[in-house]
């Protein structure tokens, strides 16, 4: 009889549910859905670098995604589904209360953006993540050692304390806090209780600083330290984290009920988008798997006997068993990739957005789908045009720190910048030196692990910016100077989850039999070409004398 598992990946705008044949692989059915609070741009300030999100888009999103997948798929799949597994944004965690409700689902916090899941992206907490990283330089544990180091604005612990000190209610309402991969397992199985549920190694390990050097998660006496509101939750946390081929539980009646399923359905623990994305394009040792959408995650696995006690500084974490279970994981990335073509091609528009917009000259329906059309072509044409200027020629320099750093040596406090404009300086070379920011930024990553002694034998790409951009994957070649293979699969996130759920119901005994066996393969690969290679070598010395201008003078 055919199996079939179902891969959940929650990413920044959407959620999408992916069935997949365990057998063959084969992609048989899936559905997107929009985050229709989040697309109203709601209790997020992007000029205060605060993005939350509300959970009731998750919860409408995981409900229609996998109904419409099932509806899209043959009459018997739901019978023959075994497993489901989520992946998720992440550091994006919420407070709860003692049954695990995210406070924002209880009555008086409806609409309180602290209440809400505080996205990975949010950068608020630049303060507190100062404050940690100054206290771990003194204390006689280095608790940020395995996560490279330095302690982001991104993650876990700073996130939650910038919320309770700044949020009285939920400072006093807050029980716990959760991570999204958590609570949506819990959700499922029913086992939402704080203290019980199911935590994910990934996120613990690369986020919270637990490491089981430590006993967990860093001691009582260090986060007091911290901050006295710190007190006691420690003990309402965990101590135990569980890689992604573990069994989160069964799904519960009521969640069977809504979906159409069995409540013999494995559901896996969570994991973190990029990890399982990693599993889904086939990451294999010492292959650096890039996921290239908004921003991007480096994605590394490594033997653990190879890699011994060496610890990489600046990046983001190094986890055993947080992408592949019995593999060293490493993790680096840029917090803005594809945000940063998109804040590009807001800025072309404001005109259509705040003139034509208002204009009487034509009807609203002409002028709407004229704003659409436009919008909708502007990436492609500046990609067009670029591809056609010489490399330098424009005298154009950028950085791609427009929402700070996350790798190397996360400083999310940095800004991007533009240099060397003049009066030709048009839109497709701005477009271009900032393509060629983003591929430096990547280079960046690349050197770091070299230099901490991690080889890297090859670049697997995943993502939107991955499939859609000829121009961006080219450039990142040339700069790299390394072949650079795209995954086939249109959503590996999601088909790396099915991956692992197939392992927590039985089907694998580890995940790389189930790449094996359900790896959708690679669809092209990008070569560098010699001569741009050099050219890219001199203008990558510009951008990191402008990186270390920035950095010292005007931070």
């Amino acid at each position: 009889m055919k199996k079939y598992c179902i891969g959940i990946d929650f990413g920044t705008d959407s959620v999408r549910s992916l069935i997949v044949d365990v057998e063959s692989g084969e992609e048989v059915s899936g559905a997107v859905y929009n985050y229709p609070r989040w697309k109203q741009g709601l209790y997020c300030e992007a000029s205060k670098n605060q993005f939350r999100q509300h959970p009731q888009d998750y919860l409408e999103g995981l409900e229609f995604t996998i109904k419409e997948a099932l509806k899209n798929a043959p009459d018997d799949v739901a019978k023959k589904v075994v497993g489901v597994s989520v992946d998720t944004t992440g550091s994006t965690p919420v407070a709860v209360d003692d049954t695990g409700t995210p406070l924002s689902l209880t009555a008086g916090f409806e609409e309180n953006p602290n209440a809400m899941f505080i996205l990975w992206k949010d950068h608020t907490a630049v303060k507190e993540a100062d404050e940690i990283n100054e206290l771990v330089k003194k204390w006689k544990i280095d608790f940020t050692k395995y996560e490279g180091g330095i302690y982001s604005s991104e993650w876990f612990w700073a996130k939650l304390l910038h919320i309770i000190r700044k949020d009285a209610r939920v400072y006093q309402a807050a029980y716990s806090w959760v991570e999204h991969c958590d609570w949506i397992p819990a959700l499922l199985t029913g086992n939402t209780d704080p203290k019980t549920l199911k935590r994910s190694r990934c996120a613990a390990g690369h986020k919270a600083m637990w490491h089981e050097a430590f006993g967990g998660l860093p001691s009582e006496e260090f986060l007091t330290q911290l901050d006295p509101m710190l007190a006691g939750l420690k003990d309402r946390l965990f101590k135990e984290t569980f890689t992604c081929d573990v069994s989160a539980g069964t799904l519960s009646e009521e969640w069977a009920k809504k979906l159409g399923l069995s409540t013999n359905v494995v559901i896996g623990v969570g994991a973190f988008d990029a990890h399982l994305g990693a599993v889904g394009a086939q990451i294999e040792p010492y292959h650096l798997s890039k996921v290239m959408g908004t921003s991007t995650c480096d994605m590394l696995i490594a033997p653990l006997e190879e890699v011994g006690d060496k610890l990489v500084s600046g990046i983001c974490g190094q986890v055993d068993g947080s992408i592949v279970p019995g593999m060293l994981g490493l993790e680096a990335g840029q917090s803005a990739f594809g945000d940063i073509y998109a804040w590009f091609r807001r800025l072309i528009e404001w005109p259509m957005q705040n003139i034509l917009a208002e204009s009487d000259l034509i009807d609203e329906e002409t002028k709407k789908k004229l704003i659409d059309e436009t919008s909708g072509k502007i990436i492609a044409k500046l990609s067009q045009e670029a591809e056609k200027i010489p490399i330098a020629e424009s005298g154009i320099v950028a950085l791609d720190w427009m929402n700070g750093r996350r790798t190397p040596d996360a400083n999310q406090a940095l800004k991007g910048a533009i240099i060397g404009l003049n009066l030709g300086s048009d839109a497709p070379r701005i477009f271009r030196a900032l393509v060629e920011a983003t591929a430096f930024g990547s280079k960046a990553i690349n050197d770091r692990f070299i230099s901490e002694g991690i080889r890297i034998d090859g670049v697997i790409a995943l993502g939107g910016v991955a499939k859609k951009s000829k121009l961006v994957m080219q450039i990142v070649a040339d700069v790299l100077d390394m072949p650079i293979k795209v995954a086939h699969s249109e959503q590996a996130c999601a088909l790396g989850t099915a991956m692992a759920a197939a392992v927590a119901a039985g089907v694998y005994e580890n995940l790389g039999e189930a790449q094996a066996k359900m790896g959708g393969g690679f669809e092209m690969e990008y070569h560098p070409i010699p001569e741009n290679v050099e050219k890219y070598k001199t203008l990558y010395k510009y951008y990191k004398k402008l990186g270390d201008f920035v950095e010292k003078e005007l931070t």
